[in-house]
């Protein structure tokens, strides 16, 4: 960061409105309007790039925007994912993967910072590769529940290659605190 924003900035603002855009959207999920929460999802991500492109061209960078950007990314995720299980779309298994494996690494932050030896955070690849499989699979599974699209197995692909995934970073997490004290988030 070359220059430090001010707590209210544009970026951080989209941010927020990200982040309460996760009760509409988990509400038009109970409600089976899937294809409104594909469009809102969809929109969630679109946001997600316009702040970090605002935050970089308009030297807006923040440390409130560097918490709240993965922050509100995380919080629509496990949203989306506990209620894509709760719906019968995704597996239950797979949400409890999902949410065990960011318990496990904000557990294991806050453990280490109330020890005393907070850890250096920085993104692993494997981390960065599983979120991305993770907003892929949200999608696919919010536009074929919303649209009663037949993409053959693709979905259920996914879901296993989101599992794998997942459990390979939460591994990878665990392997980098216990050798290095480095933690791989995002």
């Amino acid at each position: 960061m070359t220059a430090e924003a001010g707590l209210f900035t544009l970026p951080n603002a989209i941010t927020l409105a990200r982040i309460c855009a996760v009760p509409a959207a988990v509400w038009l999920m109970l409600q089976e309007r899937l294809d409104l929460a594909f469009w809102l999802f969809v929109g969630a991500g679109v946001s997600d790039a316009v702040d970090g492109w605002l935050a970089r061209v308009r030297n807006a960078r923040s440390a409130l925007g560097a918490v709240l950007d993965p922050v509100a990314d995380k919080v629509l995720l496990v949203s989306v994912y506990v209620t894509l299980a709760a719906v019968h779309v995704l597996p239950s298994w797979l949400a409890i993967l999902v949410v065990f494996r960011d318990l496990l690494i904000v557990g294991g932050v806050l453990v280490l910072a109330v020890i005393g030896a907070p850890p250096r955070i920085r993104p692993l690849l494997i981390s960065k590769v599983n979120t991305a499989l993770q907003i892929a699979l949200a999608a696919l599974a919010l536009l074929v529940g919303g649209y009663a699209l037949d993409l053959g197995g693709l979905l259920a692909a996914m879901v296993w290659l989101v599992a794998a995934s997942t459990l390979a970073s939460g591994a990878a997490y665990v392997f980098a605190v216990a050798s290095r004290g480095e933690v791989g988030v995002r």
